[in-house]
């Protein structure tokens, strides 16, 4: 093959790549919507995939440059995104036309990544049936019957601080409420006694730290699966998977068996579901272990400083 003909194929695939990645970056302009100028490759979220900056202070900032637009466009890599900031408009979306936004524009991944299809990611079709079953779990009197499970958590905490207090003059208030959190979470969710206060070698407090620090392997496939849905279909498989997936599903599956086979019945969120023999649905615990550990963690932490004050 000629020099010539070798440049011209490789100018052919970076004119090809280039088109892929920029074919539709007038989108927004074309419909008048104000915004920042996306790269190729990235969008406007290059920072957010290398790390850089976390999504949600790269949206803050867009809103700031943004202040006086009722919403913004930008670019999920090649995925336009409309960010909207009008009160009026978000009303309208989240109420009235919500069976027309109802989708959650996330990809699930039936197979490379099982877990992805929980309550937070399914469409509307899929989501609109099961939310009807597991609305039950959200009752204030099934909330009522957890305040017992939460209160014994509250008193080892108690405990841990007496005697954290003669032990040294300087309390950590992010490991102790992260600590708490994974104690009522897993108490509460789980049915589990995970001792994290008391145990500094606790199973379910490592895995919570790997969920906000996670190994370089799997940020490396949980980056692939946000930006490049197509590429993780055929990816998944070979990018290992954290420890984290594997774990909460045999936490769940080990739980639900114990309590089947001694007939166990607790106010809890596990037992909630095995009532309505929903088990297929494991996703939604991993997930509700990461967001409600972190929103348990922040929400304390925060009044613990406003107390301080």
């Amino acid at each position: 093959m000629e020099p010539f003909e070798i440049l011209c194929g490789i100018a052919a695939i970076i004119f090809i790549l280039y088109y892929y990645f920029t074919w539709n970056f007038d989108f927004w302009k074309s419909r008048g919507v104000r915004g920042p100028q996306p790269i190729p490759g990235f969008g406007n979220v290059k920072d957010v995939i290398l790390g850089k900056m976390s999504l949600s202070r790269y949206l803050e900032k867009v809103y700031n440059d943004y202040r006086d637009e009722p919403f913004i466009g930008i670019f999920d890599v090649t995925t336009p995104i409309l960010i909207i900031k009008d009160l009026d408009l978000i009303k309208d979306i989240l109420i009235k036309d919500f069976l027309v936004f109802g989708e959650r524009g996330y990809n699930i991944h039936e197979k490379a990544d099982p877990l992805s299809q929980n309550l937070f990611n399914l469409d509307l079709d899929t989501w609109r049936p099961l939310r009807t079953k597991l609305t039950p779990v959200f009752t204030s009197r099934k909330l009522k019957e957890m305040f017992v499970l939460i209160s014994e958590c509250s008193d080892h905490l108690v405990d841990y601080l007496e005697k954290l207090v003669k032990e040294t003059n300087t309390i950590e208030c992010h490991e102790v409420t992260a600590k708490y959190a994974t104690d009522v979470i897993g108490n509460c969710a789980f049915g589990i006694e995970m001792d994290a206060l008391a145990n500094e070698d606790s199973e379910f407090r490592r895995i919570g730290r790997d969920v906000f620090r996670p190994p370089l392997t799997h940020r490396i496939r949980n980056t692939i699966k946000e930006y490049w849905p197509k590429l993780f279909d055929f990816l998944g498989h070979i990018v290992p998977d954290s420890e984290i997936t594997s774990f909460f599903t045999r936490v769940i599956v080990d739980t639900m068996a114990y309590r089947e086979k001694h007939n166990i019945v607790r106010h809890d969120f596990v037992n909630t579901l095995m009532e309505l023999k929903n088990s297929d649905k494991l996703g939604d615990f991993g997930n509700y272990y990461h967001r409600y550990y972190f929103a348990t963690r922040l929400n304390i932490t925060f009044v613990l400083r406003k107390m301080d004050q």
